[in-house]
């Protein structure tokens, strides 16, 4: 009884851990292109703001302790003080945390046994071949590189107060980049599946 229990406690939390993040990634990626529509009217951001600050706050509380735990909470803090303050042009930074937060969690992967790449792959192919690690570590590198393309592009159009490409880079270029070296990875994976036999 208890067993069953404690697996609907954990079945529970983890779907509430999936919508709190499907919810978070979609006003991550929503608030550039809504703040093109709301077109000056600053009321709107600030209550986009308010949900991000509830949102990452929720999701500090449901993951275990450890450093994404704190960087939920940071996120929501951060958040909350620039909604607070009315500084909506913070808000421009937002995607570059983002991405280097990702930088930091992909580069650091590389100096440890197995990089953030590898424990995916892991998922599907726990005996991963010594080719297929060398591989994923290669993948790892690449994103790597993306990351700091990517942050490059979004510092640059932010310092040049170039908003309106700003808003269209990352709300929808950078993503359909994302989807592009997502697939063209796949597309090679395949192929020396493929030729490994």
């Amino acid at each position: 009884m208890k067993c069953a229990v404690v697996a609907e406690y954990y079945f529970v939390m983890n779907k509430l851990r999936l919508v709190v993040t499907t919810l978070l990634t979609l006003t991550s990626v929503s608030y550039p292109i809504i703040w093109v529509l709301a077109n000056g009217q600053t009321y709107i951001l600030h209550y986009l703001l308010y949900v991000m600050v509830v949102l990452w706050a929720i999701r500090g509380l449901l993951q275990a302790k450890g450093i994404y735990r704190y960087f939920s909470f940071f996120m929501s803090i951060l958040l909350c003080i620039v909604a607070l303050t009315r500084t909506t042009s913070m808000m421009f930074w937002y995607p570059v945390l983002i991405n280097m937060v990702m930088l930091i969690i992909f580069s650091s992967s590389l100096f440890t046994s197995q990089t953030i790449v590898e424990r995916l792959a892991r998922l599907t192919d726990p005996n991963l071949p010594p080719k297929g690690i060398l591989y994923t570590r290669n993948v790892t590198k690449i994103w790597c590189l993306f990351f700091v393309f990517n942050g490059g592009i979004t510092i640059v159009l932010i310092l040049l107060k170039e908003y309106q490409y700003w808003a269209v880079y990352t709300g929808v270029i950078s993503y359909i980049l994302m989807a592009l070296l997502m697939l063209t990875e796949w597309l090679i994976r395949q192929r020396v599946m493929k030729k490994n036999g």
